[in-house]
């Protein structure tokens, strides 16, 4: 199998986590058994942890020997201004797609940098698509939700507009294989920016959602997420 047919499986599969999340999101007649509270809770917890797994044992790593620390940082804060500056203008015009951008403005990014280690290849590729797909889980069942409190979108529209977002995927996947394997520095800055944008989001819009009082469980979701990328590191020393 080419490399090249990899990269396309392995973003599509990435990809298509996405409209997964958003059809467990819709299943109704699950909320008055599983679905409650905690469970969703948890599953935004999860992601935070898969997320934070992403930037913790891939990204940075990965990106920071071809870097110096100057420009580490630069790349690292900017990316973390860039989402903060996309979340204030959603708020502003008051439009519910937060999480939505807030997952592609990872997805992105993540498929670019997934291509070029697939291209050079890199032994953390295979655990960054995992954690990729596993992290977009739990993003769509949230955006889903969000998007499905304003009357503009029915189900079958949400769900339609996360089948083509999946195609961004592959695309953004076959640009790193092509064009940024060879581009270590460039390759580097995207992945920290995105890293420092990843975070922003943990801690601003996930972190603050997973809280429950009186309730212990939804936190284990992110420490069950994060544990997750530990294992897929190990296993690929």
């Amino acid at each position: 199998m080419s490399s090249l047919f990899i990269v396309i499986i392995a973003t599509s599969i990435a990809g298509l986590a996405m409209p997964l999340g958003g059809l467990l999101a819709r299943v109704e007649h699950f909320q008055s058994r599983w679905l409650e509270e905690e469970i969703r809770h948890a599953v935004m917890a999860f992601g935070g942890g898969a997320l934070l797994s992403a930037v913790g044992l891939v990204l940075v790593p990965e990106s920071i020997h071809h870097v110096p620390v100057w420009l580490a940082s630069v790349s690292f804060l900017g990316g973390s201004v860039a989402f903060m500056a996309l979340d204030m203008f959603l708020k502003k015009n008051k439009t519910p797609a937060s999480q939505l951008a807030a997952m592609l403005a990872d997805f992105i990014p993540e498929s670019i940098a997934l291509g070029a280690a697939i291209a050079i290849n890199s032994p953390s590729s295979y655990l960054l698509a995992a954690l990729i797909a596993l992290q977009n889980i739990p993003e769509g069942f949230n955006a889903y939700r969000e998007l499905a409190t304003s009357p503009k979108y029915k189900a079958g529209k949400i769900l339609a507009i996360f089948f083509a977002l999946a195609l961004l995927g592959p695309v953004a996947g076959i640009s790193g294989y092509l064009w940024l394997s060879d581009y270590h520095v460039l390759l580097s800055i995207i992945m920290l920016a995105a890293s420092g944008g990843i975070l922003y989001s943990v801690f601003q819009d996930i972190a603050p959602q997973v809280k429950l009082e009186a309730h212990w469980f939804p936190p284990m979701g992110a420490v069950l997420g994060f544990l997750l990328g530990v294992m897929g590191f190990m296993l690929t020393r």
